[in-house]
């Protein structure tokens, strides 16, 4: 597995992570296979939030730890907090606080690695996370900090209080749902990829060492389906599949190639339950597609360069 490192610090991550928002409908038994076979490919970072599931997720990982007789301290263990399903985002202090204590309560363990920003909450009050951050990391309960879907200006609200540096942000990202990097190609032109929508958020984070989380990497808009062998996608999935053919390895593999030969050092998020799925991606971590062969898989994905 290739590592990267995380945010802006010396330390490293795998650069795929098991993302379990799906465990919830597994028994204990098929979680525990999920999880070792994800560590046996060198993916021992765990995404998760408080809502996957209405909570089932992650009290299925947390089943799932004892039966395997999985080391805590040998996962790195992240969640996320901050929606109300249906209602409302909330990022008020007592709110993260306690959705930390339920997230540890339901894992079965004592701290997260990491806690995530579940999206911008729009009533965000930065002093008030910054004494839910602090409060987390005095007691143990959180060692890092990140966010998921914000723009750079909602990261720079952020820092004027938190004292925690930002270690991540999660963002849909995949061959499929690549409107981030479309618009750059598409400078100073009429057409719609060239509208910025996202505050040039990729750039952003390479600029200032937060590392970007890519989830759905598989899906095409937003979540609609994998394109991974569905039949209305067959130019990209032959490109997938030459590619594939070359480097003696499956289409997942060669997908994921793609968004982990970014520079910007991301790490892709892994959501899918089947442990054959789990095997063929990893081994794109190791694959180094040529410049021309990124290229290739871009415009093979619908895209156009000018």
């Amino acid at each position: 597995m290739k590592y990267i490192k995380m945010g802006p610090t010396t330390l490293e991550i795998p650069a795929m992570a098991l993302g379990i928002m799906r465990m919830g409908s597994k028994s204990v038994a098929e979680a525990t296979k999920v999880l070792k076979t994800s560590m046996e490919h060198g993916i021992n970072f765990i995404d998760s939030a408080d809502i996957y599931g209405g909570g089932k997720s992650e009290e299925v990982f947390g089943e799932a730890l004892k039966q395997g007789k999985i080391a805590r301290q040998d996962l790195f263990i992240q969640s996320k907090t901050g929606i109300v399903p249906g209602k409302r985002y909330d990022f008020a202090k007592e709110h993260i606080l306690a959705g930390v204590d339920g997230i540890l309560s339901r894992m079965g363990i004592d701290y997260l690695d990491s806690l995530v920003l579940h999206r911008p909450d729009i009533l965000m009050d930065p002093e008030e996370v910054a004494l839910a951050f602090d409060r987390l990391q005095a007691s143990g309960k959180v060692r890092f900090f990140g966010v998921s879907n914000f723009n750079p200006s909602e990261i720079e609200l952020l820092k004027t209080a938190v004292s925690q540096p930002l270690m991540f942000d999660q963002l849909q990202f995949g061959l499929m749902h690549s409107r981030m990097i479309d618009f750059n190609v598409h400078t100073n032109m009429e057409d719609e990829p060239a509208i910025n929508h996202d505050g040039q958020i990729l750039n952003y984070l390479m600029a200032h060492k937060i590392t970007m989380q890519a989830w759905s990497p598989f899906q095409y808009g937003f979540i609609n389906g994998t394109f991974i062998g569905n039949p209305d996608f067959p130019e990209i999935n032959q490109a997938l599949e030459d590619l594939g053919s070359k480097y003696g390895v499956g289409k997942n593999a060669i997908a994921a190639a793609w968004i982990l030969n970014h520079p910007a050092k991301i790490q892709m998020l892994i959501g899918t339950m089947n442990p054959a799925h789990i095997a063929d991606s990893a081994e794109g971590a190791d694959v180094k597609l040529t410049k021309q062969e990124w290229y290739d898989l871009y415009l093979a994905a619908g895209h156009d360069l000018p």
